[in-house]
């Protein structure tokens, strides 16, 4: 990690120290908004991901987005993102171009909020991330780069003494986390049969983390899921949130091992899904779609969608520019140096962003 501060009050933040607000406490606004922002990111026109497959949308339960937006607008005091996802087989190896947008948009948002906001990626996509963060207006010296390889117990320091010494919420936005092993799939799925998992996941490719190809990534990947499996044991009311589209990222062991098997789009990947399980589980056709989402949601509920107004399409397209020649980073799809994300050509990667801000009236 790059630093660490004593004290993690925010000076500006209307919310002192353990107070809550309630649900009468938000201004009066528009829920059924919300579902449509959902609805909007639920779409997936590259048919690369979970809700592209036949049966996904339908599968994948909804009201995760307004389940955690709420979550944030009446509860966050100190808010920890964890994001980037390193591509080591593109042209150029670097981290990907899907996630660090998304995650510092919200970040930016919640800081403006007077919530006290951390980002932590890795060594790999620390450059990436950063380029982004400077893009926003968010300070470089609140994110964090974590060896690839940390001492153990790392996360110990991390939540005792560093950046998540008062974490109220943790959130993964576009990170690889490991798959399942046999202990962890029957202690997690007792009904279902073990050698049905074995066919899929046989012994060699067990506990890691994978890209959508079904690759081991380990190698370019620190442990930042350690964070999500450990801050109960810290801070034991700490809430966690995760945001992802392919199966892979933190946070999927929310959803039923089955199901997933069933919406992978790419064949030879059923030993991918990721076995760390969050809160709530926000699923995108792109994971900055869902960041964004989660951000305007929030906005929405305080009150505040005008803090969204700067971030216009040509904004977004500035910053994939910026973050893909300063990262660098690459499209995780098509794996070149590119400012689109996924294989989205960026009109079609944009629009959701635009209807939800014609729903705000932006």
């Amino acid at each position: 990690m790059n630093g660490s501060r004593a004290s993690k009050s925010s000076p500006n933040s209307p919310l002192p120290a353990g107070f809550r607000l309630s649900s009468q406490s938000l201004p009066i606004v528009n829920h059924d908004l919300i579902d449509q922002f959902e609805q909007l990111i639920r779409r997936d026109p590259g048919q690369r991901g979970l809700l592209g497959q036949f049966g996904g949308d339908r599968l994948i339960p909804t009201g995760s987005l307004l389940r955690a937006a709420r979550e944030l607008a009446t509860a966050a005091r100190h808010v920890v993102l964890v994001t980037g996802f390193y591509i080591p087989g593109a042209e150029t190896p670097a981290s990907e171009t899907d996630g660090p947008p998304g995650t510092l948009y919200l970040a930016k948002m919640l800081e403006q909020l007077g919530i006290d906001v951390d980002v932590v990626t890795d060594v790999l996509s620390a450059t990436a991330v950063t380029s982004v963060a400077t893009h926003v207006g968010f300070p470089e010296d609140r994110v964090h780069a974590v060896p690839l390889q940390p001492e153990s117990g790392w996360y110990a320091e991390f939540f005792q003494s560093g950046p998540g010494q008062t974490v109220t919420h943790l959130i993964a936005i576009e990170r690889a986390g490991p798959g399942y092993t046999s202990a962890h799939f029957e202690q997690r799925f007792p009904h279902l049969l073990l050698d049905d998992f074995l066919k899929c996941s046989p012994a060699e490719r067990q506990g890691f983390c994978h890209n959508m190809r079904g690759v081991n990534i380990d190698e370019w990947n620190a442990p930042l899921f350690e964070l999500f499996e450990q801050v109960n044991q810290f801070h034991p009311d700490a809430r966690t949130i995760a945001v992802g589209d392919g199966g892979n990222e933190i946070g999927m062991g929310r959803l039923d091992w089955e199901l997933i098997q069933e919406c992978l789009p790419l064949p030879d990947t059923s030993h991918i899904p990721c076995r760390v399980v969050t809160d709530e589980l926000i699923v995108a056709g792109t994971s900055n779609w869902g960041g964004l989402a989660l951000a305007a949601a929030v906005a929405h509920l305080r009150g505040k969608p005008g803090l969204l107004t700067p971030w216009t399409a040509e904004h977004h397209l500035e910053l994939l520019e910026k973050m893909v020649v300063e990262g660098p980073a690459v499209d995780g799809v098509t794996g070149q140096c590119e400012a689109t994300v996924d294989g989205l050509p960026f009109l079609t990667y944009i629009q959701p962003w635009l209807l939800i801000r014609k729903l705000l009236e932006i």
